[in-house]
């Protein structure tokens, strides 16, 4: 029988690679791990943790505004966003002390190195040249923002990466993209008092999602102040002697601004990692290929998380490892679950959602209800805002099962946690009618939508 160094060798420091590693070793496994940046990965060091920390700073500028509606008078705002970035990174740090701990508590040994493999069960760490083997080898070494090299003056430009930590916070940028973390950075930037445009090829922003919600946001985004171009492109980006980025666009010609941030998608972190000389095969996106219990082509390597460009979600990648574990150290083979995951936008206002949008029901189904409610929150009443809430049930006709949920609104993301156990459960409409609402909220709207607003039958609406 061969002898390996350890029982399991985790390349990534990030949310799957951490749970992976820690629940094997608290199973009495001998684990390694490496991380070449910083434990936490993406989530906690530049991504889901930073970013909603970002978002809160960001709403006190409406918050105040607001205040004044409900007989508050608020004295001088003045905004440090060099104090943000370092409690930002107090708070990241403490975080990622708290992954080492639990790894070390539960008896992984920790590597602060590149890994690479070398071959089927050979891993070299960078930092010492050392080669080690491992019986098993998961890879969670996540993504990372796409460059977009194709566009001239790209290396002008920055990604959320470097959003984070700007050195200054720019009196004008120009986004590009229309996904979640483009649209997040957008109002994010804007509530902290960036002049922001966001530029996207698509029609409407957040291609994914429920178009009444997509075309929602869109609207309060421009009450706001946020100025968004659509089928357009930025063609080139070059820099001025003052230092400010000159955009060339397809459709609106130059626009001057201090920053240009690409936010055009995420690719996984593949490159130089040594996948051919372990048989790894990836896709045309470089994504590592995984079967349903995240086994890569190759024996005795796994891939979980974002490089397996299945759902980019870190709970997803929590999900997999939990499940990784379970099928190859607890003998009860579980494949991950991707079905009805709840999701949310934390754009102003939020997005929540779960299950299919409207589109996807009327292809799936002979025929939908739409349940569908837009009003105005009860905090706008006293502080004079025109934000409106939308908040839609979509449910098959034929079972009355409720197929999708979705909310435009404060504390969106929270109430899609909820309907999210509801959609999991194979809830129907008849059981959120027969729930009793709690009153006065924004989500009692759920369980008070009687009527449909609308049929869809055969994909044509009908009334």
């Amino acid at each position: 029988m061969t002898a390996f160094d350890y029982d399991l060798f985790v390349i990534g420091g990030g949310s799957g690679g951490v749970r992976s590693g820690r629940l094997a070793a608290s199973l009495g496994k001998k684990v390694a791990i490496a991380e070449e940046f910083r434990y936490g990965g993406t989530c906690v060091i530049r991504g889901c943790v930073p970013k909603k920390l970002y978002v809160y700073a960001s709403q006190y500028s409406e918050h105040f505004e607001d205040a004044a509606g409900f007989g508050w008078t608020v004295g001088e705002r003045r905004f440090d966003w060099k104090a943000l970035v370092a409690a930002k990174e107090q708070e990241i740090t403490r975080l990622e002390g708290l992954y080492r701990k639990g790894l070390a508590g539960a008896g992984a040994e920790i590597f602060d190195t590149r890994a690479e493999l070398v071959g089927p069960h050979e891993v070299r760490l960078s930092a010492s040249g050392k080669t080690v083997t491992a019986e098993r080898i998961v890879i969670a070494v996540g993504g990372h923002p796409t460059p977009h090299e194709a566009l001239p003056g790209h290396e002008l430009c920055i990604s959320s990466n470097e959003a984070f930590d700007l050195p200054e916070l720019p009196r004008s940028i120009l986004i590009a993209g229309g996904g979640y973390i483009a649209v997040e950075f957008a109002n994010i930037f804007h509530g902290l008092g960036v002049e922001t445009t966001l530029i996207y090829r698509g029609k409407e922003i957040l291609s994914r999602f429920d178009q009444d919600l997509r075309r929602g946001l869109h609207a309060a985004m421009e009450e706001k102040g946020i100025r968004i171009l659509c089928e357009d492109i930025v063609q080139s980006v070059s820099a001025g002697p003052d230092g400010r980025r000159t955009a060339r666009t397809m459709k609106h010609g130059e626009l001057v601004v201090d920053q240009v941030m690409l936010a055009l998608g995420r690719v996984p972190n593949t490159q130089g990692l040594g996948l051919e000389a372990a048989g790894v095969k990836t896709n045309e996106r470089g994504a590592i290929m995984v079967d349903a219990y995240s086994r890569t082509t190759a024996p005795g390597i796994y891939a979980l998380g974002d490089v397996t460009d299945r759902v980019q979600l870190t709970p997803v990648a929590i999900h997999e490892a939990m499940c990784f574990i379970e099928t190859e150290y607890r003998n009860n083979p579980t494949s991950p679950d991707h079905d009805l995951i709840a999701t949310a936008v934390f754009s102003q206002p939020e997005i929540g959602t779960v299950g299919m949008t409207e589109e996807e029901a009327a292809r799936t189904f002979e025929e939908i209800e739409v349940y569908r409610a837009e009003f105005r929150p009860m905090k706008a009443t006293l502080s004079g805002r025109k934000e409106k809430m939308i908040i839609k049930l979509l449910v098959n006709a034929a079972d009355r099962k409720v197929a999708g949920a979705h909310i435009l609104g404060h504390d969106a993301g929270e109430m899609a946690q909820l309907l999210g156990i509801s959609l999991k459960a194979g809830c129907t409409k008849d059981d959120f009618d027969r729930t009793m609402a709690v009153h006065p909220t924004a989500a009692e709207e759920l369980v008070t939508m009687y009527r449909p607003s609308y049929r869809v039958r055969n994909g044509e609406r009908v009334a």
